[in-house]
């Protein structure tokens, strides 16, 4: 049985996500907290597999609070933010901090907002709980904190995370047989751990790499922050696709808005990006899966397509049939993974030519795509 802690300050929202959470056959809510002092003692005494947790609180903030939890006693974290710019930015500062996923809180009524996501978010919970802690926390970068603000009581243990440093393209290719291919276009999905994933990609990709096209599963209110970290992290170009039709150019990484579908068109020898305000696929909407048809459809062999972590099974279908067409496709390794699940059903669709852990990713794109 899931143990969970739900910390937020809203009775309403405490009472909701209780109701929640305990009609999961495999999850019980063991206690609730309605400030981060009040979660320590309750994590102390409770020990939750997994929180849920208010950005903003009295007393300390929901962000103070999980880079203490990070630093001394790393464990699973679900956010509950707003569907604002200011709730975007902070629940993309949470994620790099280590909370594994997010539930936005609806714009509409509490009880009937929640109550059309009940299913998304005892799922979010459920497989929080399941997270490789390892895989999500790469470094100590985002752990800093303030040491006023630490919490006494919490056992400090060594940080268990791993190194986050980028192979060298030559060692990543040692023992692996690939050649050097035409490419017009890097297809990328991903969903739970796919922001920090995503950011460590590009971050080792050169400036001279084909247009990169991407689909994270987020809220159309989160996108273009999102685009707009990625940009400051990485030498290339990062952008929210928003103009329909538009060319897609080298150096560029194009983030699908979180509204709607994001295809691949070619129209005079030019390869181009389209909206597309269709139903939901796979319960998603931007799909990975339609994205990738797209590519399957349109550019067929100078592609590539990359499954990184995430939940679910978006994606796997597409990449296969991208490989049908004769592009090279790679999924991330499921010990890097936060959550194995679309890199995992590839797999066992036999839709994936290469894993690779999350560190030899760019290497290995560069070493395909540009002369090493």
């Amino acid at each position: 049985m899931v143990k969970v802690l739900i910390v937020d300050d809203s009775q309403l929202i405490r009472n909701v996500l209780t109701e929640i959470v305990s009609s999961h056959p495999k999850m019980e809510v063991i206690g609730v907290a309605v400030d981060p002092y009040d979660a320590r003692e309750k994590i102390k005494k409770l020990k939750p597999d997994v929180l849920t947790l208010d950005i903003e609180m009295p007393r300390m903030d929901g962000l103070t609070f999980l880079k203490n939890l990070m630093r001394l006693k790393p464990m699973p974290v679900v956010m509950i933010s707003t569907l604002t710019l200011d709730g975007a930015e902070k629940t993309l500062d949470a994620l790099e901090i280590g909370a594994v996923d997010y539930v936005a809180k609806p714009r509409v009524s509490i009880l009937k907002g929640f109550s059309e996501i009940e299913d998304v978010i005892r799922n979010k919970i459920y497989a929080a709980a399941h997270v490789k802690m390892n895989a999500l926390i790469t470094d100590g970068t985002n752990l800093s904190v303030n040491k006023g603000n630490s919490f006494r009581g919490l056992d400090e243990s060594d940080n268990p995370c791993g190194n986050s440093e980028v192979m060298p393209a030559k060692n990543v290719l040692d023992g692996i047989s690939v050649s050097k291919k035409p490419c017009s276009v890097i297809a990328i999905g991903s969903s739970t751990g796919g922001t920090e994933a995503l950011k460590k990609v590009l971050q080792s990709l050169s400036v001279n790499m084909p247009p990169i096209v991407v689909v994270q599963h987020m809220p159309s209110s989160f996108t273009d922050s999102f685009a707009k970290r990625l940009n400051k992290a990485s030498k290339l170009t990062v952008v929210e696709f928003s103009e329909n039709n538009m060319p897609l150019k080298k150096g560029y990484v194009y983030i699908a808005n979180g509204a709607e579908h994001f295809k691949l068109a070619l129209i005079n020898k030019q390869l181009i990006g389209l909206r597309d305000d269709g139903e939901p696929v796979n319960l998603h909407k931007p799909a990975v899966d339609v994205l990738f048809d797209s590519v399957a459809e349109y550019v067929g062999s100078p592609a590539i397509g990359i499954l990184l972590t995430g939940m679910g099974s978006d994606g796997a279908k597409g990449l296969l049939r991208m490989k049908q067409g004769g592009a090279l496709t790679i999924a991330q390794d499921k010990e890097s993974c936060v959550v194995w699940g679309m890199p995992r059903v590839a797999v066992e669709m036999d839709a994936v030519q290469y894993e690779l852990p999350l560190k030899e990713i760019g290497a290995f794109l560069e070493a395909v795509c540009l002369k090493i």
